[in-house]
């Protein structure tokens, strides 16, 4: 993966604001529903997400410009800083550090130390196949054959609301490229990530990693969600709210019909019990509706004129609590 701050497009000594502020602006442009046509979008969306993930988290960021990881969040081998002193002459290198050594993984002279130090490192690992070549000269190595890679695979993927609730099918692209038809579970919510088994990273010698795909939940055009329950700003005409009314209201189902007391004020909140998202301990939310009184567009002599004979006829203060 490429430099996060390259990804984000800012200077390594951006601000956290700076990077959230860019951060956003790259996930709205490339986010994969603004861009259906786009096969290649998926992937610049997850690359961004993922450069967010390193830097746009204050101890990431840190530890990312200390070296101690990469671009993808893993650890990055160190190397044994100082070198022993007691070595120059013996193939150390005379900067302090060493790049060629001499040992042997066993508890004789030259072994024991040099192992303990792999040993707390890796486990005991390090040792268990040789180690080094010996003799004098020859390059520093040790087989990592023992040592855990982490070979995962993290994206994002961006569903509807209606495939949140129904569940479906997806087509997801990797950073490698390669494109997966991913199975949406009914129910899923945002943050939840579904794992694909052998679907991540290869390295020789090391079984494949996993793919971990988290998932976001695109915003709906008017069902605004609230943990488990859905909310929807509802217009209504003037003579809807004076005379009452029942109304058509969409559900994630079929729409149904709501029914509109007569002098219903804008603000009022209904609800359709049971309508809302599935609960993970089971049933499902509820829905609610809160009118807003819409008048017509333009300017209305009649319903002018209606008015202001109502104004003076029937005066009433509505901020009469307010002081």
């Amino acid at each position: 993966m490429r430099d996060p701050y390259e990804v984000l497009g800012v200077q390594k000594g951006a601000s956290a604001a700076a990077i959230k502020s860019a951060y956003r602006k790259l996930a709205k442009k490339h986010h994969p529903d603004a861009n259906k046509n786009d096969p290649k979008s998926a992937a610049r969306f997850a690359e961004v997400n993922s450069a967010n993930e390193i830097i746009g988290d204050e101890t990431k960021r840190k530890q990312f410009d200390r070296g101690e990881i990469d671009a993808e969040g893993k650890p990055r081998f160190q190397g044994f800083p100082g070198g022993d002193p007691r070595a120059r002459g013996r193939g150390a290198s005379p900067g302090g550090g060493f790049e060629t050594f001499s040992f042997r993984t066993g508890g004789g002279p030259g072994g024991g130390g040099f192992e303990d130090i792999l040993n707390s490192m890796f486990g005991g690992a390090a040792g268990a196949r040789g180690g080094a070549r010996a003799g004098r000269g020859s390059p520093f190595e040790f087989d990592t054959g023992g040592i855990g890679l982490d070979l995962d695979l993290s994206v994002a993927m961006t569903v509807s609301l209606e495939e949140a609730v129904k569940g479906g099918e997806k087509r997801v692209r990797l950073p490698t490229g390669k494109e997966l038809n991913v199975k949406i579970p009914a129910g899923v919510v945002a943050g939840q990530q579904i794992r694909l088994k052998g679907q991540g990273e290869t390295a020789p010698g090391h079984p494949p990693g996993d793919l971990l795909i988290t998932i976001s939940i695109a915003p709906h055009p008017f069902f605004k969600v609230d943990g488990s329950d859905l909310r929807v700003d509802l217009p209504v005409t003037l003579y809807e709210a004076v005379l009452g009314a029942k109304v058509r209201v969409p559900t994630l189902g079929s729409a149904v019909e709501l029914s509109i007391p007569k002098n219903t004020s804008s603000g009022r909140t209904f609800r359709l019990k049971g309508k809302g998202l599935p609960k993970t301990g089971g049933g499902s939310g509820d829905l609610y509706f809160t009118t807003r009184i819409m008048l017509p567009d333009g300017n209305d002599a009649e319903l002018e004129a209606l008015m202001q004979k109502w104004r003076d006829s029937h005066p009433y203060n509505p901020r009469s609590d307010l002081g």
